[in-house]
């Protein structure tokens, strides 16, 4: 068995129009011919090689992240946010952290002993920089984002059936057509590769997304289970530490995604002022799309925190209904237990009357004295319960 395949900490792609994606072994020294570059690197390889970036975005974009910009890039506690520049636009989106791996920022620890699912709801933040020749994308070391989507990039193209009539004597001129209509469509299933880096930026981030979108399967599934234990009559339900576990994380899963959305919020508003001093057609084409792709991504994180705060209230709702269940079972207790009682006080009555010290009692000289209670003590036990029947004391209300 091969060992574990470790994916590189900075991996370099080019991106353009007409022929597949390529990934370069190591940092550009200057602006792409055509199309755009993606770099996506991991936070101990920015820290590490700081110098080395930003001296490649001078010399592919002109420009340079700005201090404080670059401490954001470096910080784990970052929530999502948007910020920009006259030259660059900065993205942050929290994405789920692997299964099975460590968070950069867990969850608190009572959280992080509940359920195996709730640990999948550990975040670490996404920095993509926008520029208008380079996209830079700073990653946790064990992103699976970049690496499912890159190899979504790398995918090979799918080829087309061979037109009628196109043989191998068919015209250069024809064949290179087909060609280049061929390579103009993506290979990441049928869609058109991004045509800019802000494409490719909505892109990743719409994965980010559709992974909490993926989550909620987990999480309805485990949150049913628990629900069915507490509406169970005949069981006794266990697991209260794990349910307050499960709704803290829901609770951060809303605020995670409140942030998501105001981030993509600003997003779309920059984009707005943008399509308003768009100067040509094409551009504002480009930023026509843009705005469609960023009100798609709107709508998964309103879909996620909608999912979220429905899996809220029905756990509340199905507290709620334990305890109510509980509730009536006790009272229905409580009531076997009262008409019992009051069955057995006019027997306690008549014993404790006979059971006096005096010397003339009534009935304890005769030979049938006993007998005679005893037969009186159950018809008036036989009747008692009778009438508590009849008025449904000792009916059930409901079936376990």
């Amino acid at each position: 068995m091969s060992a574990e395949y470790a994916p590189p900490p900075i991996r370099i792609f080019h991106l353009q129009p007409g022929a597949p994606v390529a990934e370069l072994p190591d940092l550009p020294d200057q602006p792409p011919p055509v199309g755009y570059y993606w770099v996506a690197c991991t936070r101990a390889v920015l820290q590490e090689r700081l110098e080395p970036i930003q001296s490649m975005l001078q010399a592919v974009t002109g420009l340079q992240l700005v201090d404080l910009h670059v401490t954001d890039l470096l910080s784990t506690q970052l929530p999502s946010h948007y910020d920009y520049t006259s030259q660059y636009d900065l993205l942050v989106m929290r994405q789920l952290a692997a299964t099975d791996s460590t968070a950069e920022v867990p969850l608190p620890r009572a959280a992080r002993g509940g359920p195996p699912v709730l640990r999948r709801i550990d975040t670490s933040p996404v920095a993509l920089v926008v520029f208008d020749a380079l996209l830079l994308t700073v990653h946790p070391p064990d992103c699976t984002v970049r690496d499912s989507y890159a190899g979504r990039l790398m995918a090979p193209a799918p080829v087309a059936p061979r037109p009628p009539g196109a043989g191998e004597d068919a015209a250069p001129a024809e064949a290179e057509a087909l060609v280049c209509q061929l390579q103009t469509s993506a290979p990441v299933a049928g869609v058109r590769l991004p045509g800019s880096p802000a494409d490719l930026m909505l892109r990743v981030v719409n994965h980010i997304v559709d992974n909490y979108l993926d989550l909620r399967r987990d999480l309805s599934r485990q949150l049913d289970h628990w629900q069915l234990a507490l509406l169970n009559p005949r069981g006794r339900f266990n697991h209260w530490q794990a349910l307050m576990m499960a709704r803290l994380a829901l609770h951060h899963l809303n605020e995670i995604c409140e942030d998501q959305r105001s981030a993509m919020q600003a997003w779309n508003a920059a984009l707005d002022v943008g399509s308003a001093s768009a100067d040509n057609l094409m551009a504002q084409r480009e930023l026509e799309l843009l705005k469609v792709r960023g009100r798609d991504v709107l709508e998964h994180i309103a879909r996620v925190a909608h999912h979220v705060r429905r899996l809220e209230q029905s756990t509340e709702a199905a507290v709620q209904m334990h305890f109510s269940v509980q509730n009536n079972r006790t009272n229905e207790i409580m009531r076997v237990l009262t008409v019992l009682t009051a069955v057995f006080l006019p027997l306690n009555l008549i014993a404790g009357i006979f059971g006096m010290n005096f010397e003339f009692l009534p009935f304890v000289d005769m030979p049938n004295g006993f007998w005679g209670a005893m037969v009186a003590m159950l018809l008036i036990a036989a009747g008692l319960t009778g009438f508590f029947w009849r008025k449904r004391y000792l009916a059930r209300t409901g079936r376990d």
